[in-house]
């Protein structure tokens, strides 16, 4: 082992690239912002008359919430790909005047690109979301966005995460006309929100020897909760099942007890009202809570982290996640893992 292997922390590089998301953010409104409007302006030319979405692992988060936003602000419908109905099925669908978003950090998951040439062949208009311009998937779009958060090297995905929340945001929300001036201040409450954020070690300590656990949102939060699980499982490997609140009602909700943590995140606005009586029945059955966002639900839980109320509720997920990759990076190095290196991990390609 070298005197350097010797110096370097586990989890320094997961934590540095949580910590430069606002700046990633600032980056996107400053610089990104004209590319994400002059793609708009094409799209839009071209009338869509239904939204697909292709991605894997993180990106099939944002994806999630890409599709809210489609279906609520343009009012289209939207739907999520399964690329071995073409790719390993040789399924070839009628995409004419269909709107496919493929996203990818790196643009080299090999169906993602795949199933993208095959849409366009099939009369989709393709855009790729990446963060590498020169990917493979890059190429076989027809157009093509890049989110701007610069060299990612831990192995979980956050900066690029929240990159891509933002740019497919600013993406829609252009298409619809519906953008709110709430999304210039983001890098500012990213900052405000991964300070108060420092405080999760203790919260992780809840978590040391747990064998399991539930994440419960409902809305656009929903993909916040599939990433955030997925965060922790990739991190440090504990088992983690995300659910919507409604599907959590519908027979999971049995598995849940005493002994049974549980991880909510209930935002100002439609989504977290719509999970207050989920919040309700865990309380009912004792289940260890965590409440993560707007105070009126914090309080209602046993330990909680607050959110920003004051954000129009399109954009909370881009806070949300926040203190939960703190979450899962304090889970990790609490149960003494490395989150910069999981085992048995490894990104597609670089991310850059």
């Amino acid at each position: 082992m070298t005197p350097s292997d010797q110096l370097t922390v586990p989890g320094q590089v997961m934590e540095a690239e949580i910590a430069e998301q606002p700046a990633v953010l600032a980056r996107i409104l400053r610089d990104g912002s004209a590319a994400i409007d002059a793609v708009a302006a094409v799209i839009a030319a071209r009338e869509p008359r239904f939204v697909l979405l292709t991605a894997r692992g993180t990106s099939d988060n944002a994806a999630l919430y890409a599709k809210y936003l489609v279906e609520v602000l343009m009012g289209v419908p939207a739907g999520l790909t399964s690329p071995s109905t073409t790719t390993a099925y040789g399924a070839r669908p009628d995409l004419r005047d269909v709107l496919v978003i493929a996203v990818s950090q790196s643009g080299g998951s090999p169906d993602i690109v795949e199933s993208t040439a095959i849409a366009r062949e099939c009369g989709a208009i393709t855009l790729a979301v990446t963060n590498n311009a020169s990917s493979a998937l890059a190429s076989a779009a027809e157009l093509h966005l890049a989110v701007l958060a610069g060299p990612e090297l831990a192995l979980p995905a956050t900066k690029t995460y929240t990159a891509q929340l933002l740019t497919l945001y600013l993406l829609i929300s252009q298409l619809a006309d519906r953008r709110t001036p709430d999304v210039n201040r983001l890098p500012q409450l990213a900052e405000k929100v991964l300070a108060d954020a420092q405080g999760m070690r203790e919260l992780a300590m809840r978590y040391r020897f747990a064998s399991h656990l539930v994440v419960t949102a409902r809305g656009y939060a929903h993909a916040t909760a599939r990433e955030a699980a997925l965060k922790i499982m990739e991190t440090s490997y504990l088992s983690t099942h995300a659910f919507s609140g409604a599907d959590l009602l519908h027979g999971p909700l049995v598995m849940v007890d005493t002994a049974s943590p549980v991880i909510a995140i209930a935002p100002a606005g439609v989504g977290g009202s719509a999970l207050a009586p989920v919040l309700e029945r865990l309380q009912e059955r004792g289940a260890d809570l965590l409440v993560i966002g707007a105070p009126a639900y914090v309080v209602s839980g046993s330990v909680g982290f607050t959110l920003p109320t004051d954000v129009d509720e399109t954009l909370s997920p881009i806070l949300e996640i926040l203190p939960l990759q703190r979450l899962a990076y304090e889970i990790a190095v609490t149960r003494g893992l490395d989150p910069d290196a999981p085992r048995a991990l490894a990104k597609v390609t670089r991310t850059w």
